[in-house]
C-alpha cells in the first residue's frame, strides 16, 4: 500500500497537540525514551496505551517485517492510532520508531476517564480518530479476506466487516492473481477458503462471525453480573442513546446486537436533517461517536451477540441467546429495529455482495467507483443513496414505483436530486431482473403503467424498500401488532393484567405487554421511522426504567 497522500482530509487526520494539551496529558501517562527501530506496537495487538510522540519520529507501519509499508510519518506533537483505541479493538497496523527521542505512553483507562473531564481534548482525538478509520478503510488496509465471490462465507465475512466498518481487502480468487500465490504460500487450497489473513501472526479458515469479532475486540467478556440494571438489545440510535443515558445516570448496561452497532442508520451516507448537524452526519461516523460515548461511560457492547427468546425469571428478565448463554436484568430496552426488505426480481438473490447492496456507504460505494448505477426506492435512504453515489458515478438511476418522490421523500432531497444532472429519476419503475456474468452488469425495468421493459447499463444496484421488524425472536414473549411490531403503553394495557397488579399501574409509556421490557425506535408499533424520534424514545426509556427499578428493588436498609 502506497504512503498517503497529502490532502487537507489527511492533514485533518493527523493534528498536532498544542503544548497546553499534551500539559492535560502528561499527569495521566509516562514519558519513555524510545531508540530507532523499537516497536511500540504490532498490528493484531491488543491496543493497551495511547502514544503522544514528544521528540523523535515514529512510523506507522502495515505488513510483516520484511515487507513494511509506511502509512503515516508520526512527528513531535503527533498521537498514534486510530478508532480502535477508544473502542478496545486490536490494532490493525502497527507503529516503529523511525527516529530516536521520547513519547507520552497513558494507560487507555486513564485516557477515557481523561477525556470524559476534557470534552476539548477529546474531541480532537476522536474527530482524527474517526477521519483515520475513513482513509485506511478507502486505502485497503486492514486485514485481508480471501475467497471466491461465489462463495456464501465469503460474502458473510464481507457484509460483516463492512458492517462493522473494519479496514479490510478481499482478494478474489478468480480475478485476484495474489490471492492464488498467498495461498500456496500459507499451504491452503482454494476449497479451504474462505480465509481471513489476520496480519502477519494468523490464519482463521472459515471463521463465524463472533470467531472474527473475538479477534478484532469486538466482543467484551462476559457478563459476570448475575442481574444487571439494564439490557439493551440492538445498538441502533435508540438502543445506544438508551446506553449512553443508562451508564451515564449508573445503570450497569450490556448492549447486543446481532451484527453491528450504528443499525440501519450506519447504512446511511448522510444524515442532513438530524438536529445539531447543518452541515449533515454520515451514518457511521453518528454511530461511532455514540459507540465511544457509550463505552467511555461503561457500557460494555457485544457484537454479534444474537437474541433467541425473551422471558422472566425469578423476577427478572432474560434475554436467550442463539450460542445458549443469557443476560439477566431488571429492564430489557427492545431496539433491534428493522432489517431490509429483498427485492423480488429475478437475479437479484444471485448476486447480493456482487453488486446488489442494501447499503450505500465506502464500502460499497468503493466497487463501483466511476460506474454507472441504480438505486431502487421512493425514500430518504434512497435519496441520499443517490446524492452520495452521484459524486464519483456519471449517472445513478433512481428507479421508483410511484408517481411523485413527494410522497416518502423529504422536501430538502427532492430539491437536491431535481439539481443533480447525474440523477436520472424513473418514476412507475420496477426492477424485474438483474443479470451479468460474474457480478451485476445491467437491470431489466418495467414501467408498471405501459408494461413496457428497458435494460439499464448498471454496474451495482443499491436497494432501498423499506424494513419489516426484527421481531420473530420475541414471538410468545411480548404482544405484536399484525405487521409484527411492538405495541407499548395504553395500547398494552389491557394485556395480561395479572402482571400489573402487583405493581398497582398500567404499563409505562414505551413498556411492552411484560413489565420492565421497553419497545423503541423502528420496531416499536406507531414510531415515526426517524433516528432523532430513535435517540428520544432510548433517553425516555432509560427514565422508565428508573421508574421500574424502584418498584422491583429492595428497599435501602437506613
Amino acid at each position: 500500500m502506497p504512503t498517503l497522500t497529502p490532502t487537507a482530509d489527511v492533514y485533518s487526520a493527523y493534528p498536532l497537540l498544542s503544548d497546553d494539551q499534551i500539559a492535560i496529558l502528561r499527569p495521566c501517562g509516562q514519558v519513555r525514551p524510545v531508540r530507532e527501530g523499537e516497536q511500540l506496537f504490532r498490528a493484531g495487538d491488543p491496543t493497551e496505551e495511547f502514544f503522544v510522540v514528544l521528540s523523535g519520529t515514529v512510523a506507522v507501519v502495515e505488513g510483516h517485517s520484511e515487507q513494511q509499508q509506511l502509512v503515516h510519518l508520526h512527528e513531535a506533537r503527533s498521537f498514534l492510532g486510530e478508532l480502535g483505541v477508544l473502542e478496545g479493538q486490536t490494532a490493525l497496523l502497527g507503529a516503529l520508531v523511525s527516529t530516536p527521542g521520547e513519547v507520552l505512553a497513558v494507560a487507555l483507562a486513564a485516557l477515557r476517564d481523561l477525556l470524559s473531564r476534557e470534552p476539548a481534548l477529546g474531541d480532537v482525538i476522536l474527530r482524527a480518530y474517526l477521519l483515520r478509520r475513513t482513509i485506511l478503510a478507502g486505502a485497503g488496509t486492514g486485514f485481508r479476506i480471501i475467497g471466491s465471490a461465489f462463495s456464501p462465507d465469503t460474502r458473510r465475512l464481507l457484509d460483516f466487516a463492512a458492517r462493522n466498518r473494519l479496514p479490510h481487502r478481499w482478494a478474489d480468487l478468480e480475478k485476484d492473481t495474489e490471492a492464488e500465490a498467498l495461498l500456496t504460500r500459507l499451504g491452503i487450497a482454494p476449497e479451504e477458503t474462505p480465509i481471513v489473513v489476520w496480519h502477519e501472526h494468523r490464519v482463521l479458515r472459515n471463521p463465524s462471525n463472533a470467531e472474527l469479532a473475538q479477534v478484532i475486540g469486538l466482543r467484551t467478556e462476559t457478563v459476570a453480573r448475575a442481574v444487571l440494571d439494564l439490557v439493551v438489545v440492538g445498538a441502533g440510535p435508540g438502543g445506544l442513546a438508551a446506553a449512553v443515558y443508562g451508564t451515564s445516570e449508573g445503570l450497569s448496561t450490556v448492549v447486543l446486537d446481532a451484527v453491528a452497532t450504528g443499525g440501519q442508520a450506519a447504512t446511511s451516507s448522510r444524515i442532513e436533517n438530524y438536529l445539531g448537524f447543518p452541515a449533515g452526519i454520515s451514518g457511521m461516523e453518528l454511530a461511532e461517536c455514540a459507540v465511544v460515548q457509550a463505552t467511555r461511560f461503561g457500557a460494555r457492547i457485544t457484537v454479534p451477540a444474537e437474541a433467541a427468546g425473551l422471558e422472566q425469571r425469578d423476577g427478572a428478565n432474560v434475554v436467550r441467546l442463539t450460542d445458549g448463554s443469557t443476560v439477566a436484568a431488571n429492564n430489557v430496552v427492545v431496539a433491534t429495529g428493522a432489517r431490509y426488505r429483498r427485492l423480488p426480481a429475478r437475479g437479484v438473490e444471485r448476486f447480493e455482495g456482487l453488486g446488489v447492496h442494501y447499503a450505500a456507504t465506502l464500502w460499497e460505494a468503493r466497487t463501483c467507483r466511476l460506474d454507472t448505477v441504480a438505486v431502487v426506492g421512493g425514500g430518504n435512504s434512497a435519496g441520499q443513496a443517490a446524492l452520495f453515489l452521484a459524486r464519483e458515478s456519471p449517472a445513478v438511476h433512481l428507479l421508483v414505483r410511484g408517481e411523485d418522490l413527494g410522497r416518502n421523500m423529504s422536501r430538502y432531497l427532492i430539491d437536491r436530486i431535481e439539481q443533480n444532472p447525474r440523477i436520472h429519476v424513473r418514476l412507475h419503475t420496477e426492477v424485474q431482473e438483474v443479470t451479468g456474468e460474474d457480478r451485476v452488469e445491467a437491470v431489466v425495468v418495467q414501467d408498471n403503467r405501459t408494461r413496457e421493459q428497458q435494460v439499464l447499463e448498471a454496474r451495482a444496484l443499491f436497494v432501498f424498500i423499506g424494513a419489516r421488524p426484527a421481531t420473530s425472536w420475541l414471538t410468545g414473549a411480548v404482544t405484536l401488532d399484525p405487521r409484527g411490531f411492538i405495541p407499548t403503553g395504553q395500547d398494552v394495557a389491557h394485556v395480561a393484567a395479572d402482571l400489573w397488579k402487583p405493581l398497582g399501574r398500567a404499563p409505562l409509556a414505551l413498556e411492552t405487554g411484560l413489565p420492565g421490557v421497553f419497545a423503541v425506535g423502528d420496531v416499536r408499533s406507531g414510531s415515526v421511522k426517524r433516528v432523532a424520534s430513535a435517540v428520544g424514545e432510548g433517553a425516555m426509556a432509560v427514565r422508565l426504567a428508573h421508574e421500574h427499578l424502584e418498584e422491583v428493588r429492595p428497599p435501602a436498609i437506613r
